[in-house]
């Protein structure tokens, strides 16, 4: 018994960062390990023959090398970045639907999640792909947590598109203006939308139920 009661005390503080970690506004990445197995795995099916991912067809970026091969499955968009060069992955994004969406939020919004590899990260690739989706006038919006980066990115991609901060509750949105304080910023209801091209606050309201006042 008194080992157990020992082992508990020492595990109760990294319970409590666990939990203190999870309640951050800070999106968990895999160990480098782990991602770049689950690269090399998404590379071997891209390069499978029969495989769902094998020969998807590639959308209009261009960057040297490399390949922007795009797939829809299920509402959701898939964007592999393949470095032909090299012959291997460089990461992929994918636009998600959210769950808190009801379904006619569903049909105008979705939520980014991208994972590249040290080597290509902050080389605007990401950037490249989320201008491609809201040039062809789609509108974003963010989840619950967001890495660092892609923080930044969102606030860089504000120079070209609108960006707007929401209350998300209830499968029901609220518009909270262009600013909020920090303390609305970090409340895990606050999102923030980025607007595609030709949408507008009144757009966004009317197709969303989005109340304004």
């Amino acid at each position: 018994m008194e080992i157990a009661l020992q082992n508990v005390a020492l595990t109760f503080p990294y319970i409590l960062w666990l939990a203190r970690i999870m309640e951050l506004r800070i999106d968990v990445q895999l160990p480098p390990s782990e991602f770049e197995k689950e690269l090399d795995a998404l590379n071997r099916r891209l390069n499978r023959p029969g495989d769902t991912l094998y020969d998807l067809p590639c959308i209009d970026i261009h960057f040297p090398h490399l390949a922007f091969r795009y797939r829809e499955a299920d509402g959701e968009h898939y964007v592999y970045v393949e470095d032909l060069k090299h012959g291997c992955l460089a990461g992929y994004t994918v636009f998600n639907r959210l769950i808190e969406l009801n379904r006619r939020q569903d049909k105008h919004l979705r939520a980014t999640h991208s994972k590249y590899a040290p080597a290509y990260q902050r080389r605007g690739i990401a950037n490249a792909i989320y201008r491609w989706w809201l040039d062809a006038g789609n509108c974003l919006i963010s989840g619950a947590r967001q890495s660092a980066g892609a923080h930044a990115l969102w606030h860089s991609l504000n120079k070209h598109y609108d960006l707007i901060y929401v209350d998300l509750r209830d499968k029901t949105l609220r518009y909270l203006g262009y600013e909020v304080s920090d303390q609305i910023r970090e409340d895990l209801h606050t999102r923030m939308i980025l607007l595609g091209k030709n949408w507008d606050l009144a757009g966004l309201a009317e197709r969303t139920e989005m109340a304004i006042a």
